[in-house]
């Protein structure tokens, strides 16, 4: 049997490691585990019961040293912990966490606690989890030659006594764009010790053989196949580094639900990171020979395409916000994290340069940059231009006839900072916000000689905006996904805040 032992916690690199259930749904309700489709409407994932399966976990470990229990509990802190606190915000905890589609944890039964107000069961397990990051990533064998098992991943330090080593782990930061798990070990042994030792490496179920690499020092190692142990014995000495690059994949996980009326509907894994979809309910997706036909990795540059355009009035800010494919509205600025946040930023693509997605941030080197605009929840979609003085709205295409497409000009207004969005197709016409500042009012294409645009100075005011950082980000694992009516940005679960998100999607051929 293994000894849990305990680690000086580093820090956890870009969020790295939670749970996310992807596939089992659990809570203090013990439903059929057949029938977990069923249970996608309610709240059907309960902060203790997973913070109880981790110590269930945790034994069943030390009694077996199965990599499976050690997978089960890499996800369930990577996606079902990680995600149950509101950002970082000390004292703002998740009771119960949805999985149905549209689903959002601050709009949920429960949604989110207080402070000091919400004392629920979950608030003591839930601080309690968080307090107990560090644990659970290393155990020791005694023997002749004393066992460490490494069996999570996680950047920490720990004095090995009964080994008489020190162990440094660093672990790089995940990414859908580099699609590996890269983990490195450096041993420096203590003074006066001569003694052997084992290092035992978790190789999970998640990655495969195809790709990946052990090496100790400059000389590789060979990998057992996944579900095992690399176990590696040796007198350590001050300059041994052990690595590790596991690849990740992306996968699909049915349902528990033995209805065939079901058999289609799936959660979306990369490696042990339960993906989530922005959407307020829609959920069915194209699937093509192979995952990544369907769903590709968003590059790391795209962050700087992201921007927000606002308007000031009135000691309040205005946004150009799209909320579906109809309408593009002036809304009240929101903070982060939120729908409104989603639904008011926007990627800039370029069409200069051989229709390539190089972008500036720097607002001086958009001017002249010929772009599209699309909405970052609806990846794949671009605003377009009805006609003169008809309201925007957003096209699942891009149109051939220039619809689509704006030139990034100095603003209207003369201020400095800001643009203004000139039709390709329509020259003299720009996106007007119409200065009408009340929540929902329409955006449209307007020109200098349009009736009922006003005085000059009014329509250039109304045509300018301020180019600011996208209100919401990629989180540097994301990808877009083939919808069938539309496009789905996913990234982990433990990302999300109060956005609508859905788990389960419905495959479709």
């Amino acid at each position: 049997m293994c000894q849990e032992i305990g680690t000086y916690f580093m820090e956890i690199v870009n969020s790295s490691h939670s749970y996310a259930t992807g596939g089992t749904s659990v809570g203090e309700f013990w439903s059929d585990p057949k029938r977990l489709a069923g249970t996608l409407q309610t709240e059907n994932e309960e902060s203790c019961t997973t913070y109880n399966m981790l110590k269930v976990s945790r034994h069943l470990f030390r009694w077996t040293k199965e990599v499976a229990y050690a997978d089960y509990y890499e996800r369930a802190i990577t996606n079902g912990v990680l995600g149950i606190q509101r950002g970082t915000e000390p004292g703002v905890m998740i009771y119960m966490l949805p999985q149905g589609p549209g689903s959002s944890k601050g709009r949920s039964y429960h949604g989110w606690g207080t402070p000091f107000q919400s004392f629920w069961c979950c608030y003591g397990t839930g601080v309690e989890s968080f307090s107990k990051l560090g644990d659970s990533i290393y155990f020791e064998e005694e023997g002749n030659a004393p066992g460490l098992y490494i069996i999570q991943y996680i950047s920490s330090t720990f004095d090995w006594e009964s080994g008489q080593i020190f162990l440094s782990q660093k672990v790089d930061p995940v990414v859908s764009w580099q699609p590996f798990l890269r983990v490195a070990l450096t041993v420096s042994p203590k003074e006066g010790s001569g003694k052997s030792s084992t290092l035992n490496l978790r190789i999970p179920n998640w990655t495969n053989a195809n790709g990946a690499e052990a090496a100790l020092n400059a000389g590789s190692l060979p990998l057992p196949a996944p579900g095992n142990f690399l176990s590696v014995t040796r007198n350590w000495s001050s300059s041994d580094k052990l690595t590790l690059k596991l690849p990740m994949s992306l996968r699909t996980e049915a349902i528990n639900d033995d209805r065939s009326e079901y058999a289609s509907i799936m959660a979306i894994l990369y490696g042990p990171y339960l993906l989530a979809g922005y959407s307020n309910g829609d959920w069915n997706l194209k699937l093509g020979s192979s995952l990544p036909e369907s769903i590709t990795p968003v590059p790391s540059t795209h962050n700087s395409h992201l921007l927000t355009l606002s308007q000031e009035s009135g000691g309040s800010t205005f946004v150009v916000t799209n909320t579906n494919e109809s309408s593009v509205t002036m809304e009240k600025l929101s903070n982060p994290g939120t729908d409104a946040s989603v639904h008011s930023t926007f990627r800039l693509v370029s069409r200069n340069n051989n229709n390539s997605h190089k972008l500036s941030t720097s607002l001086e080197d958009l001017i002249g940059e010929q772009v599209m605009l699309e909405p970052f929840h609806l990846p794949g979609m671009v605003l377009m231009q009805q006609g003169k003085d008809e309201v925007m709205m957003v096209r699942n295409s891009v149109p051939s006839d220039g619809s689509s497409e704006f030139l990034v000009v100095s603003g209207l207004d003369g201020k400095e900072g800001s643009v203004s969005l000139e039709s390709v197709s329509q020259k003299g016409c720009f996106v007007f916000s119409g200065l009408d500042y009340k929540p929902g009012a329409k955006v449209k294409l307007s020109c200098r000689t349009s009736s009922g645009a006003g005085g000059d100075d009014e329509f250039d005011e109304g045509a300018s905006f301020s180019a600011n950082r996208g209100l919401s980000q990629y989180h540097p694992i994301s990808f877009v996904a083939k919808g069938e009516n539309r496009g789905f940005i996913l990234s982990p679960l433990l990302s999300f805040r109060d956005e609508s998100y859905t788990v389960y999607f419905h495959f479709r051929s």
